[in-house]
């Protein structure tokens, strides 16, 4: 499996879910978890999702979510699982 993680951040509005998750399915990328809160209107979203079954590679999908982000007013970061692991370990 291979597994990334995607964080979202950035002011609530409508349709934040639904256009990452679109992005998602078009690319055959499967969620396996997913947490979202809005506090004080500022939204954050962290995905868990595995790419096995896309044709897409790691640095294209990070490029294209970030630009998607930006066209909807948050940010969209990408780590390959194993890299979020290490960066957050304690």
């Amino acid at each position: 499996m291979k597994k990334t993680i995607i964080t979202v951040v950035g002011k609530d509005t409508v349709g934040i879910i639904a256009k990452v998750c679109t992005y998602l399915a078009e690319n055959h990328i499967n969620i396996l978890d997913i947490s979202q809160t809005i506090v004080q209107g500022y939204f954050n979203m962290m995905m868990v999702v595995d790419m096995s079954n896309s044709g897409i590679q790691h640095g294209d999908m990070a490029d294209d979510l970030e630009k998607l982000g930006e066209g909807i007013g948050v940010i969209i970061k990408c780590q390959k699982e194993e890299i979020f692991d290490k960066m957050h370990r304690i």
